[in-house]
């Protein structure tokens, strides 16, 4: 068995009254790459802090003779050393004020990886990176020799990494061996077998309550001793059968009440939280196109981000706006939503609503998650209460917790509350700015055919593959400082990338995947994972490159 690099054992941690962690023992060995998930407010974070010392436990203790790195989710980096190799391979920016969330991901990734650590706790590291920046850290982490415990929501990546994922559910760990697809068939397989067993211990201890009660009726009906009987002919009677009937049926009731009690219990099962609520509350938009952008420049500080730029949003679609960070997906959708740009105009009827990724600046922290999800409601009420309500339920936040203040929640439990006043406010357009960053999967896997179901207009930014490919029917590519679309949806822009003659927005995307792929072969290349070959890769690459050059003449 491989050496083990992490031993935790009898760890337990509240906040309060409400207990976080109880996690008898946890182990990384060697070689090992764990994904560990579960729903927004389950512990992840403060998992992963007292696994790297920065948070005390109430009880319990954590082994680890070995150096550790941490990739935190959000903040500067440390200023320690960073290796120029990485530094150059991540595009680290110079440390300075106004860097872009994206940069400050990057500058915290290299410097992790440049520790020589032999464990790496990473906690969702994609946030903020653009497609080519998640495909260089998807290299590096699978060239990775160490041992490796990764927090995210991004479901490729952990399908593309992990060996292992680790489930935190109501303070305890469930362990599934493989990446996360295997995880999700493993996970309903013994979700399955629970309710099955639920269904069978709720089976039996009906039939045996239902026996008991036939017993008490039974015994009820055996002939008792006469009013008028006199001393003698009572004995008789006490000595005959219908005494040792009753003795025997009380026998009888009384085993089958023991094994009642005895039974094991089984819990019903938890289901997670399904959403099914329809969105799109406002007067549909008559116009053929909710949005057109005609000739507009964008610069943020000296730099020319867009240059006389231009671009239509047909009513009813859902588009995926796609581009490097620092490109200006970010500023076109706050352009788009102030609504005061002569160049950028919403067709009549047209009700906008924005998840930004600063969505935490829409929230009251001092109000009650209700009270933030209701203040979208054009009409709040009795009934808008029980429909806030219910919402919340459908994204995690149950009971109790919709009156906690907004100011004691999570990162990701924020960004269901803000998405929870979108769902319920009566938009025809929506504008979201990376809407998974936050979430966590289960959340993000029932957004998807929420949006594919949205009766509006979508307008999104991700970096999540995936994502896009379940919710976008086209997409717009920053390029040039142009805004290119292609009709289609990424599964159909993968297919036309296939034909030998393209259109200029379909060699624009061409170029763009040319790139993402580029930067994945460099990553490997740079640090090769087990089995690589060198040669190979170079050949790739070169490739490529040669594909690309030839793209670009074209044009």
């Amino acid at each position: 068995m491989s050496q083990s690099i992490l031993e935790a054992n009898d760890i337990t941690l509240s906040f309060g009254a409400k207990s976080v962690l109880r996690i008898p023992h946890f182990s990384i060995h060697e070689g090992e790459r764990v994904g560990l998930v579960g729903e927004n407010g389950a512990g992840k974070t403060s998992f992963l802090r007292v696994l790297a010392g920065e948070l005390l436990p109430d009880t319990g203790t954590v082994t680890c003779p070995f150096p550790l790195s941490y990739i935190h989710q959000y903040g500067e980096d440390s200023g320690g050393p960073m290796d120029d190799r990485l530094g150059s391979l991540f595009r680290v920016e110079e440390k300075r004020d106004g860097l872009s969330g994206g940069e400050k991901t990057r500058r915290r990734i290299a410097e992790a990886l440049s520790s020589g650590a032999r464990l790496l706790l990473a906690d969702e590291p994609t946030t903020d990176l653009d497609a080519p920046g998640v495909a260089l850290l998807r290299g590096q982490l699978l060239s990775f020799d160490g041992a490796l415990l990764l927090v995210s929501h991004d479901r490729a990546l952990l399908d593309a990494v992990c060996t292992s994922i680790v489930e935190l559910r109501d303070g305890e760990i469930e362990v599934f061996p493989g990446n996360y697809a295997a995880y999700v068939a493993e996970r309903e397989r013994r979700m399955e077998h629970r309710r099955f067993e639920y269904e069978q211990y709720r089976g039996e201890q009906a039939r045996l309550r239902k026996v008991i009660q036939y017993k008490k009726e039974q015994a009820s009906q055996i002939r008792q001793t006469p009013k008028r009987m006199g001393n003698s002919e009572a004995r008789l009677h006490t000595r005959g059968g219908g005494a040792v009937i009753a003795e025997k049926i009380a026998k009888e009731r009384k085993a089958i009440e023991s094994r009642l009690s005895h039974l094991e219990e089984k819990e019903r099962v938890r289901e997670d939280p399904v959403i099914r609520m329809r969105l799109g509350g406002a007067k549909p938009v008559v116009s053929r196109t909710v949005l057109e952008i005609r000739g507009l420049t964008m610069r943020v500080g000296g730099k020319i981000l867009l240059e006389d730029a231009g671009m239509r949003l047909p009513t009813g679609s859902r588009t995926a706006l796609i581009g490097p960070n620092g490109c200006g997906k970010t500023s076109l959708v706050r352009r788009i939503a102030a609504g005061n740009d002569p160049r950028v105009r919403l067709s009549p009827g047209v009700v906008p609503a924005v998840f930004a990724q600063d969505h935490a600046e829409l929230l009251d922290f001092s109000r009650t998650a209700l009270d933030n999800a209701m203040d979208g409601m054009s009409a709040p009420g009795a009934q808008a209460r029980s429909d806030a309500r219910t919402v919340l339920a459908r994204l995690g936040i149950r009971g109790e917790a919709v009156f906690a203040p907004v100011g004691t929640m999570s990162g990701g439990e924020k960004a269901k509350i803000a998405l929870a006043r979108l769902m319920l406010s009566d938009a025809n357009f929506l504008l979201l700015d990376e809407p998974t960053n936050h979430l966590d999967v289960y959340t993000m896997e029932a957004l998807e055919p929420l949006l594919r179901e949205y009766a509006g207009t979508v307008l999104l930014v991700s970096h999540d593959e995936r994502f896009v490919s379940a919710v976008a029917t086209r997409l717009v590519f920053f390029e040039r400082r142009s805004l290119n679309a292609f009709e289609g949806t990424w599964e159909e822009r993968r297919a036309a990338l296939e034909r030998p003659d393209r259109s200029g927005e379909e060699a624009a995307v061409a170029i763009a995947v040319l790139e993402m792929r580029m930067a994945e072969l460099s990553a490997r290349l740079s640090a090769p994972r087990k089995g690589d070959d060198p040669a190979q890769l170079n050949e790739q690459y070169f490739a490529l490159a040669a594909q690309l050059r030839e793209l670009r003449r074209k044009r």
